[in-house]
């Protein structure tokens, strides 16, 4: 017994000797930063961004036809309010409403470099007009913010970006590489008919880029314990989308005699088995690379389940949800309240870890619902995205301007849960990379989509400044 307890101390004693050796050794992976040139802007920017957001590009559907009205509206503003970059750019419209500006560099040994956002916003749901500070579309401006859909998904980047160029273009700045601004009207509802269709267009050209940056990454503000400073989440990789609909069909009847199994009811096991039987949390790329930069900045006790995830591998994965997520969003099934259906139906979304596929994920149903259950594909379906170097003079260029912009920031390189039109970029880009400085905390997470979309006047001043001193870097 004496002989066992002292195995056992010698075995605790070794566990603590590795979980302090791994811990001592996570070492910060940030770079130094170097202060940068002040920029001024014009107060008419905030002006731009307003008017920018009266325009409604709103994306419904995937089978919904565009607002003609809006967007060639929309585009009317972009050449009033932005002269010199429709003028010295070479603008081509893709599938009508798409834009796409060449800028052309002076080196062409140099691969060009593609930036992106895009034009269309989600709706607004009615009911919660009264919760907003203004009209969703009024693009007002208040002492501290500019208000409406749009100013944090996606316009914002667009404008600040155009801004960025148009001062330039006024300095007589001429880009050593090519530049692209490609500006997709679909990405809401999946990018099919814009980003997709650009990124072919281009890929018929014979373009490969160095890098292509897009939306998808920000800055985060109090979202992750144990972190004060910001970290600049600089996603290289985003999960797969797909949602399947799972129908039940019966013969029905009448309620006062139901059958052992009722419609609806082995519709409702399917939906709870399948929340039951997640799929597994796995440590995967890019997973790994966020475990490593973020756990090097975490207090001590916190960083030695991040330097040692063998051990404690479960709690970090749910904490970073690294594993294909299960949402039921839809169902539907009956017509009055004395009559057992005979179809029954729900929608399940799934986004994607890397390493998975569609096809699994169907297999993963199939196998867990009952056999009176089909499954059918529904919908804008895509797999992962490839993941992006982190070793690349791309992404090291990336992370160097975030730092000097930011110099108390942690940058994490990272996944991204939602979808970006960046996923169609990786067959003509060595690297793709989604990332602008958008200040995203608890509150304004929320505003996603959401209620009271608005971004600060200085922050919206942040994503001019990094889209300035972005195109001046990739150019050095």
């Amino acid at each position: 017994m004496l002989k066992t307890l002292k195995i056992i101390g010698i075995l605790v004693i070794v566990l603590i000797g590795i979980l302090i050796r791994n811990t001592l050794t996570l070492n910060s992976k940030q770079v130094a930063s170097a202060p940068l040139e002040t920029i001024t802007f014009p107060d008419d920017i905030f002006e731009n961004l307003s008017e920018a957001i009266q325009y409604p590009t709103i994306s419904y559907s995937e089978e919904s036809i565009p607002d003609s009205t809006a967007f060639r509206g929309f585009h009317r503003f972009l050449s009033e309010t932005f002269p010199l970059v429709h003028s010295r750019l070479v603008l081509e419209k893709i599938n009508e409403y798409s834009l796409l500006f060449t800028w052309k560099g002076s080196d062409s040994s140099k691969k060009p470099v593609i930036l992106m956002s895009h034009q269309d916003v989600v709706p607004v749901d009615q009911p919660t007009l009264s919760d907003w500070e203004a009209m969703p579309f009024e693009g007002k401006i208040s002492s501290e913010h500019i208000i409406g859909r749009g100013t944090l998904d996606d316009k914002s980047t667009l404008i600040g970006l155009l801004e960025a160029v148009e001062k330039l273009l006024e300095e007589s700045y001429e880009p050593t590489r090519t530049l692209y601004l490609a500006f997709g009207h679909d990405e809401e509802v999946g990018g099919s008919h814009g980003a997709a269709a650009i990124a072919k267009y281009l890929k018929s050209k014979g373009v490969t880029a160095a890098m292509t940056i897009d939306e998808g990454g920000f800055l985060a503000e109090d979202l992750v314990p144990g972190i004060s400073s910001p970290i600049a989440m600089v996603n290289i990789s985003e999960k797969g989308f797909a949602s399947f609909r799972l129908v039940v069909e019966t013969n029905g009847g009448h309620s006062s005699a139901p059958p052992k199994e009722n419609t609806i009811g082995i519709l409702a096991q399917a939906i709870v088995d399948l929340e039951a039987n997640q799929r597994p949390y796995k440590i995967v790329e890019p997973i790994n690379h966020q475990i490593e930069y973020m756990g090097a900045e975490l207090p001590f006790l916190k960083k030695i389940a991040f330097a040692n995830p063998w051990l404690f591998k479960k709690s970090i994965l749910q904490a970073l949800n690294a594993h294909t997520t299960t949402a039921p969003t839809i169902i539907q099934g009956g017509i009055k309240n004395n009559v057992i259906p005979t179809v029954a139906e729900a929608t399940i979304n799934f986004r994607i870890l890397p390493g998975e596929t569609i096809d699994e994920v169907k297999e993963h149903i199939i196998n867990t619902v009952s056999e009176k259950v089909k499954v059918e594909a529904v919908g804008f379906l895509t797999n992962p995205s490839p993941v992006s170097n982190i070793d690349s003079d791309s992404f090291k260029t990336l992370e160097q301007l975030i730092r000097d912009l930011y110099p108390n920031c942690v940058v994490v390189p990272g996944l991204v849960g939602g979808g970006t039109d960046a996923r169609y970029f990786y067959d003509i880009s060595d690297d793709v990379y989604r990332f602008y400085p958008i200040r995203i905390g608890p509150e304004s997470m929320k505003q996603f989509h959401g209620i009271d979309e608005k971004i600060t006047k200085e922050n919206y001043k942040e994503i001019i400044l990094f889209s300035y001193h972005l195109i001046k870097r990739i150019n050095s």
